[in-house]
């Protein structure tokens, strides 16, 4: 067994465990990983590896939130139990929409959208976009803080967005938080049911590679009217019924083809799994701290200095 294509397993499940939860394309990392540090197998089981791969940080989500998601947790009250219901609900029905339009697709895009300059190209646009969308959402608080400073209200009651925007400065938060303080949404279990099929819709854009599958919810949730914390989250829970569903479809058609796996192959594909596993777990950590006190501009920037070199190296290389 070569140690080596396990150590780049290991690196994949890595690349796989960060990118996965971060809104910066985890397809898009692996594709540009495999053109430096291709693994020695044959491009059925890599065409496989890169989405089954994900089941690893699948199992991470079920266990960071695994109170939050079982609906028969004896520690639960009934009605805390409907809701959890109603939860699963409604990440089923967000689903529905990238599945219908997935599905028939997925040969199509496999074949024709994993080129670099794709990638690069979807990692610059939905920078700029959540650079934009940042930007707005502040420019928005600002507005609203000097309404608020302006009336003075004498009595006891203020508007609660008002509220929220002009005293978040006083208690040392940044504008940024302020923003997010006035989303309508704060909590994932306030999320209506328009609201999630809204996200859904947001989320078949990350059928092309380079989009990000939690980039694109999270783009549709703040548009919406989410509050960092509350779309960062149901991008979590959206995340278990879509690749486990990509990750079963993606087997079915390895198999299908008459594969099968050797005892390396096996190996390679846990190793992958299991890092990915303990990596999403400090992710899916860093991500949930990061939205309380900070905004999504640092990945916009992120995604499009790595477009701009991705375009720059494949350019001079001839790709």
């Amino acid at each position: 067994m070569d140690l080596l294509e396990l150590l780049k397993a290991a690196i994949y499940g890595v690349v796989e465990g960060i990118t996965e939860w971060l809104p910066v394309s985890s397809t898009g990392h692996m594709l540009l990983l495999e053109q430096f540090m291709p693994l020695v197998v044959s491009k059925d089981f890599w065409d496989m590896f890169l989405v089954v791969i994900q089941l690893g940080a699948i199992l991470a989500v079920l266990v960071a939130f695994f109170h939050e998601l079982n609906p028969f947790s004896r520690s639960k009250s009934a009605g805390e139990r409907r809701s959890t219901w109603t939860l699963w609900g409604k990440t089923v029905v967000a689903c529905i929409p990238a599945a219908a339009v997935g599905l028939p697709l997925d040969n199509w895009i496999e074949d024709h959208l994993g080129s670099p300059f794709v990638i690069a190209a979807a990692l610059i646009a939905y920078g700029i976009v959540f650079i934009v969308i940042e930007v707005a959402r502040e420019r928005r608080a600002r507005c609203l803080m000097s309404a608020q400073s302006a009336a003075r209200p004498s009595g006891p009651y203020r508007p609660r967005h008002l509220a929220a925007s002009a005293s978040q400065p006083q208690q040392g938060l940044s504008v940024s938080q302020a923003a997010d303080a006035d989303a309508r949404i704060q909590d994932v279990e306030d999320l209506d049911w328009k609201t999630a099929l809204g996200i859904g819709l947001f989320q078949v854009l990350s059928i092309v590679p380079g989009t990000s599958r939690s980039g694109s919810t999270i783009i549709g949730g703040l548009i919406l009217g989410c509050s960092r914390t509350a779309v960062a989250q149901f991008t979590f829970y959206l995340a278990i019924p879509v690749m486990a569903g990509a990750s079963g479809l993606r087997l079915v058609k390895y198999f299908l083809k008459g594969n099968s796996f050797s005892t390396f192959e096996v190996a390679t594909l846990l190793t992958g799994c299991a890092v990915a596993f303990v990596v999403s777990l400090a992710a899916i950590r860093f991500l949930m701290g990061f939205v309380k006190r900070h905004d999504f501009k640092p990945f916009g920037w992120y995604r499009i200095a790595l477009g701009v070199a991705v375009v720059a190296y494949f350019a001079l290389v001839g790709a």
